[in-house]
This record gives C-alpha cells, structure tokens and sequence, in this order.
C-alpha cells in the first residue's frame, strides 16, 4: 500500500500579526519532518512559507520548492531547499505543487493562499483528484471560509452529489493523523483497476 510521502502547504508570505501562526508552521514542519513526510511549498524564504521550509530542514526533513521566476526576488527564493524547481509561470506552478504532493493543507495566508486552496477543492469537487485537503484552523483562522461554504450550501449554490471535500483541524497535532487516515482510507477502497489506472 502505497504511503502518503508528500503535502503541499499553502500558507502566507507573511507571518501575520498573531504569534499563533508562525508557532503552527514550526509545529507542522516538526511533525512533516518526523512523519518521513516531504514538504512541497511555494519556494520562498519569507513568511509562514519559509518558516514551514526552515523547520523541516532542521530536522532533517526534505522539502520541495517550487516558484516561479517573476517571484524570485518578491518571496526570495530558499535556495537551501532539498529540490528547487523554477517556472516560468503561476500555472506552471501550481500544477507542479499538485503533482508532487499526495495531499494539501492550508495554513493561514492570504489571497494567494486562499486561492490555492480552493482551487484544489474545486478539483476536487469536479472528480479530477481524490487526495485530501486540510484548512489548519489556527486561532480560527479559516473559520469565516467554512461558514461561506456551509452558507454555498444552505443557498443552493453546492448541490447534493457536488460536495466540497475537505478537514478543518483546530491544532497542529491532528494535521498529519487526518491527512494519513483520509489517505489511507482513499487507498483502501480503490479497487485493483483503479489502483492500475493511477499508475500508469
């Protein structure tokens, strides 16, 4: 049975104002890191970003960056990373960070960080992948986008049959136990077709 080896983190350029956030990057990096998990992030050196990336290092951990080259300079690019790969573009990347990661989670960050992970939930959503998505509801962080796609849903706007599949944890402790249970669960009911397909 194949493991879950790698997740992609979303989270901010920036640290925020809430000392609660930076503590939880350090706290998943640890976790990643001793979970044999490899980090798949944006590539820069600044913010909850660098500090996820940071912490993994220090424990010896491997991690993956990935950005683009018109940010090289805005994020500064970690160039200490395990593997840096540079794109030339957004799409590039975020197709790249979905490929290299057997599951997502989203610290707390901004627009891009929102963006990313919803993306992921719309694929989701559409069928075009099964791998699980984690909010970390730091300080509650992520609550207001929970309560927007429970409202999708009472309005009518998410349909039965069209969920939106994801996890909300309130602590650091529960990201990697979910992201495993939920992937380990996804690979115990394929059937050995479907196992067959994904390989090829």
């Amino acid at each position: 049975m194949q493991g879950m080896n790698s997740v992609c983190v979303y989270c901010g350029s920036a640290t925020g104002h809430d000392p609660r956030f930076a503590a939880a990057a350090d706290e998943l990096g640890t976790a990643l890191a001793r979970a044999s998990i490899t980090l798949v992030y944006g590539g820069g050196s600044l913010g909850l970003m660098g500090r996820i990336a940071h912490r993994v290092l220090q424990e010896g951990g491997r991690v993956i960056g990935i950005i683009p080259r018109f940010l090289h300079d805005r994020e500064v690019m970690l160039t200490e990373v395990t593997e840096l790969i540079v794109t030339e573009d957004m799409h590039e990347r975020k197709r790249l960070m979905f490929e290299h990661a057997d599951g997502f989670v989203a610290l707390p960050g901004g627009i891009g960080t929102l963006e990313e992970v919803v993306e992921m939930m719309t694929w989701s959503q559409l069928g075009r992948h099964e791998k699980p998505i984690v909010l970390a509801n730091v300080a509650d962080f992520w609550a207001p986008l929970n309560a927007l796609i429970q409202h999708m849903v009472q309005a009518g706007f998410i349909r039965p049959g069209w969920d939106v599949s994801y996890d909300v944890v309130d602590t650091i402790s529960e990201v990697v136990p979910v992201l495993v249970e939920r992937h380990d669960a996804l690979v115990r009911e394929r059937t050995p077709e479907q196992a067959m397909l994904r390989r090829l």
